[in-house]
């Protein structure tokens, strides 16, 4: 036990100060994004809007992810990664307060578009620190510590809201979510002093080339829009289908997404720092990846025995833990040739776009013909975007082998 847990150990040794500030500081603001998980119920019960307005509102979140991460990557590029998180962190912190005190649907609107433009603002800039703060070599592990603090401050967040709501309010939320940007911010300032740290990766171009030029880059980008378009089914479908489908309880059903994070926490980084080693390529990587994840779904169809359930969870927690962190990594090895903030702005936009579309189209998939034809599809768009990656590989294989 206590080799596999150094063993364990072992596989964050070689990053940065930096990147272990940077994930501290993601854990603070992930964390502190409590009021997220709870927004719609607090739409419908507090403010007393129909469903069909929740869903509105939940959509200008969704536009507002896509005009931030756009954002963030063009002002990445022009005034740096340090300026824009930090305001992006700050002014985040203050609007999510003055949130609370909006309440009819259209301020509502406007309010959580403006609120989620500036937040996402941070992600393109963060990964381009990110980049700046490793070493090309570590860059995967980077990644993957970052989605490791993700993953556990989205498991304490909501847990933390709920006794807020509880003892307090649904005002003590915003007060919280805010208060915590603002620290996050604080602690930054601090501890990333861009004059004081030590730059590993500082990716320039003198003749940058548009983003828009790169064909391999583009279709890479539908195909993780399509990967995002079936991930995303965790944080909407699948929970309504294991209780409308399997009758599960709220707690069984917590505990089998709760199994998500703690396989993450307990696997993801041992798990790429071996495939590091390994020669597979990245394409090839986020490949098995998207077929992981595709499987899941299929999965669903194949028994009505509730152990299927734990096989799916297996597969698309493995899935994802293999296609994030190396469609990160791709992304970065593609921005060499042109401006990293631009490139991580499409990365991102590309499951932005895949937040508005999933959950509205899949809802309406379920209501018009049901759970097992919805499954069928979102198996088919997964085997699309698992030829579209098979393409890549060997085009690029190819392209290298002519080379």
């Amino acid at each position: 036990m206590k080799t596999l847990f150094n063993n364990y150990l072992n596989t964050f040794k070689g990053l940065s100060t930096e990147v272990w500030w940077l994930a501290l500081i993601t854990l603070i603001n992930r964390a502190g994004a409590m009021v997220l998980p709870f927004l719609s119920i607090y739409l419908n019960e507090s403010l007393q809007l129909s469903f069909s307005d929740v869903g509105t509102v939940l959509a200008f979140f969704g536009f507002g992810a896509v005009t931030g991460s756009w954002l963030g990557g063009k002002l990445t590029d022009k005034i740096g990664y340090y300026k824009v998180m930090v305001r992006s962190l700050m002014s985040t912190g203050v609007l999510f307060i003055l949130l609370q005190y909006l309440n009819t649907f259209f301020s509502v609107c406007l309010g959580v578009y403006l609120v989620i433009t500036v937040a996402d603002m941070f992600r393109p800039a963060m990964f381009v620190a990110l980049s700046a703060y490793s070493k090309p070599e570590n860059k995967t592990r980077s990644v993957t510590l970052v989605r490791l603090a993700i993953n556990l401050g989205f498991t304490a967040g909501p847990a933390v809201a709920g006794l807020i709501v509880t003892l307090w309010s649904y005002s003590g939320l915003f007060w919280v979510d805010g208060i915590t940007c603002i620290l996050a911010t604080l602690l930054m300032t601090l501890v990333l002093n861009p004059k004081k740290a030590k730059i590993q990766d500082d990716v320039k171009t003198e003749n940058p080339q548009s983003v828009f030029k790169d064909k391999v880059f583009l279709v890479f980008l539908f195909a993780m829009f399509l990967f995002g378009v079936i991930f995303l089914q965790l944080l909407s479908t699948i929970p309504l289908y294991y209780r409308n489908g399997h009758y599960l309880s709220e707690l069984e059903i917590g505990l089998l997404l709760g199994a998500n994070g703690l396989l993450i926490f307990l696997l993801e980084m041992p798990l790429i720092n071996w495939l590091e080693n390994s020669k597979a390529s990245k394409l090839g990587l986020i490949l098995f990846g998207a077929i992981l994840t595709t499987l899941s779904f299929l999965v669903f169809n194949v028994s009505s025995w509730s152990g299927v359930l734990i096989i799916s969870m297996f597969l698309i927690t493995v899935g994802e833990m293999i296609a994030f962190p190396f469609s990160n990594s791709f992304t970065y090895a593609q921005a060499k040739k042109g401006n990293l903030g631009e490139y991580m702005a499409l990365y991102t936009v590309s499951f932005s776009l895949a937040h508005i579309f999933s959950h509205k189209v899949s809802m309406e998939m379920i209501v018009r013909f049901g759970f097992d034809n919805t499954w069928y599809i979102v198996t088919g768009i997964g085997g699309i975007c698992v030829f579209l990656l098979f393409i890549l590989k060997n085009y690029l294989r190819t392209k290298r082998k002519i080379a």
